[in-house]
């Protein structure tokens, strides 16, 4: 049936998407040029099916002031230290909110109030370097654009998915954020 296609091939994109993110081994980010592309929805998938695999899996959002990576994975109510509460704070990795019906999952909320240009970037890779010995994979939601967040993201990845949408607008961000982490010397970028 068409609807038993669909699915079967849902379910191999998603076991490709995996695959592809468990051998980026450390950090990856989902990221785009162009905000509404599904980015949070590409990383919360991910971090759900990996954890419920038997990864330990971290996901941090990074959309500085405009957070919701909690509401995709469906911990909105859940208490959440931000990033710079484990960066910059002092509290542990191991604090990180856990994910009520998946214990594999741990998450870390981006802060409110702060602008990405105050963050502490050298504390943030200090943080990334505990996270790769604590964790399977980290899966960083990354935001739109390419300023302060976006250079923290991509510094922190090992492997980049560029999340895009077929409209001319979203290619068009999408193909130069793909030259942008090439100049900056990433290779293993994902469409």
């Amino acid at each position: 049936s068409r609807a038993g296609e669909r699915g079967s091939s849902a379910s191999a994109c998603a076991h490709e998407a995996t695959e592809t993110v468990r051998a980026g081994e450390g950090a990856a980010q989902s990221r785009s040029g162009k905000g509404g592309t599904g980015k949070t929805t590409v990383c919360a998938g991910l971090a759900l099916e990996l954890a419920a695999q038997g990864c330990r899996v971290l996901c941090i959002d990074l959309d500085v002031g405009l957070r919701n990576l909690d509401i995709a994975l469906g911990m909105a109510q859940v208490p959440a230290l931000s990033f710079p509460d484990v960066s910059e704070g002092g509290a542990s990795l191991l604090e990180a909110a856990r994910h009520p019906g998946c214990e594999a999952l741990s998450f870390l909320t981006a802060p409110v109030g702060r602008r990405p240009e105050e963050l502490d970037q050298e504390a943030f890779a200090r943080m990334m370097e505990a996270v790769r010995r604590t964790f399977d994979i980290c899966l960083l939601d990354a935001p739109a654009g390419v300023g302060d967040g976006f250079r923290m993201a991509a510094q922190a990845a090992s492997l980049e998915l560029l999340v895009t949408g077929p409209d001319p607008g979203a290619l068009r961000d999408g193909t130069r954020t793909g030259e942008l982490l090439e100049l900056m010397g990433k290779r293993d970028v994902r469409l």
